[in-house]
């Protein structure tokens, strides 16, 4: 019987970053800022991408990580399909508030190291933005903020709020979250796939041109009706 082969076999993929750059003493590989600033009319998850009307969409990877564990096996499977589209942001591998700051930091690692194989291979990919509780975005415990290693200054980024401001920790890490990310990266463009809840973004409107999307369940509910 064949073993099927998952990312921890030989060290998290090496291959994945043979042409990286590394950012900081965490060495996180280095996204470049996509060729093409790309603000299209809606952004559809990765696990839909058969639903698609017509790959106009940025592909986004807002689902459970179980739902897209076959791309951090195999990212080249996916190549072609992503291509078609006009961009797909870099994988969102959760980093929960309450998990271990390991857990965090390789979450980060992966996602970075993925997103890094998808730029090589031709796909346009907008940079995600994950973070964590206090110790992934502020220097309170390590001397850098690691959710924004290897992300590029003065670009597009992505991020996903669904499922992540329900409650009053969440939304307060997901606004402190934010003043970090924005002081540190000065985004020119922020595609949010979610809700912007007021108590979170209510002074933050004017730090960059915000353009949200709604959750692909909300969006087929609503085309329902």
């Amino acid at each position: 019987m064949s073993k099927k082969k998952v990312y921890m076999d030989d060290g998290f993929n090496p291959e994945f970053v043979e042409t990286a750059r590394f950012d900081g003493i965490l060495e996180i590989p280095v996204l470049d800022p996509p060729r093409e600033f790309v603000i299209p009319d809606r952004m559809i998850p990765l696990t839909k991408l058969k639903r698609s009307e017509n790959h106009s969409e940025i592909v986004v990877p807002y689902v459970y990580d179980s739902e897209f564990s076959d791309i951090l096996r195999n990212p080249d499977k996916y190549v072609d399909e992503l291509s078609k589209h006009p961009a797909a942001a870099s994988l969102d591998n959760s980093a929960y508030v309450d998990s271990p700051l390991e857990v965090q930091i390789a979450n980060v690692y992966r996602s970075r190291a993925i997103g890094h194989h998808l730029q090589k291979r031709g796909v346009n990919i907008i940079p995600n933005v994950r973070w964590g509780d206090e110790r992934s975005y502020t220097t309170c415990v390590l001397p850098e903020k690691f959710a924004f290693l290897g992300l590029p200054k003065h670009s597009i980024l992505s991020v996903g709020t669904y499922g992540a401001c329900k409650t009053r920790e969440e939304k307060f890490h997901l606004r402190n979250g934010f003043i970090a990310m924005l002081d540190e990266l000065e985004p020119e463009c922020v595609l949010i796939y979610g809700a912007m809840p007021k108590d979170v973004f209510f002074d933050l409107y004017d730090r960059t041109n915000f353009i949200q999307y709604s959750d692909w369940t909300s969006t087929k509910k609503r085309r329902a009706k």
